[in-house]
C-alpha cells in the first residue's frame, strides 16, 4: 500500500507538472504573441511621428507641397482653429499657403511633445513667423503688415489610414496670434 500510494503521489506531481508546463507554454506564447502585436504597433507609430517631423519641419516649413502626399490621404479633411474644415488634399494645401503670403518665414522646427497610440498620434509644434507682407482679406482689400512677428504652440492630431493622414485636427490659439502680429489689443 505504501509503495502504491506513493507512485500515486508521484504520478501526480508529474501530472500536475506537464499540466502546468503545458499551461506556461500556452501562457508564454499568447503573451508572446502579444508583445509581437505592441512592438509593431509601437514601431508604427513611431514611423508616423518621424513622418510628422519631416512635414512640419521640411515640407511645411519650406513650402514642399508635393511632399504632403507622403503623409496625407488624397481626401484628408482636416480640422482648423477657427472652426472650419476643409476636404481633400489640394484645398487643405491651398488654406496652408494662404498663411506664407502675409509671413513667409511662416515655420516649424520644433516638437517638444510627441504622443502616439496606434493610429493616432499628436505633437504639440512651436510655429513662428513675421507678418512681413499684406494680408489678403476675404473682400479683396488687404491689412498692411505690421512687422511683428509671432511665436505660437500650436498641436496637430492626425489620424493615420494606409501609411498616411486620413484627418487632421489643428490647435492654436488665434486671438494670441491677433495680439502677437498687432491685430488685437
Amino acid at each position: 500500500m505504501g509503495i502504491t500510494i506513493g507512485v500515486f503521489i508521484i504520478g501526480m506531481g508529474i501530472g500536475y507538472t506537464v499540466f502546468q508546463t503545458s499551461n506556461n507554454t500556452t501562457i508564454s506564447t499568447d503573451t508572446q504573441i502579444e508583445l509581437e502585436r505592441y512592438k509593431t504597433a509601437e514601431n508604427l507609430a513611431m514611423q508616423h511621428l518621424q513622418t510628422f517631423d519631416e512635414l512640419d519641419f521640411e515640407m511645411f516649413t519650406n513650402q514642399n507641397w508635393d511632399g504632403f502626399t507622403k503623409s496625407h490621404s488624397q481626401d484628408i479633411v482636416v480640422y482648423w482653429p477657427d472652426g472650419h474644415h476643409t476636404e481633400g488634399l489640394e484645398r487643405h494645401i491651398e488654406d496652408l499657403k494662404t498663411m506664407f503670403v502675409y509671413a513667409p518665414d511662416t515655420r516649424i522646427q520644433e516638437h517638444p511633445v510627441r504622443i502616439a497610440s496606434g493610429e493616432w498620434t499628436s505633437v504639440i509644434g512651436i510655429m513662428e513667423g513675421t507678418f512681413t507682407e499684406p494680408m489678403p482679406l476675404p473682400d479683396g482689400t488687404s491689412i498692411p503688415p505690421t512687422g511683428k512677428s509671432f511665436k505660437l504652440k500650436m498641436s496637430t492630431v492626425g489620424h493615420w489610414k494606409n501609411g498616411v493622414m486620413d484627418e487632421e485636427y489643428l490647435f492654436w490659439d488665434n486671438q494670441s496670434f491677433m495680439k502677437q502680429i498687432g491685430l488685437s489689443p
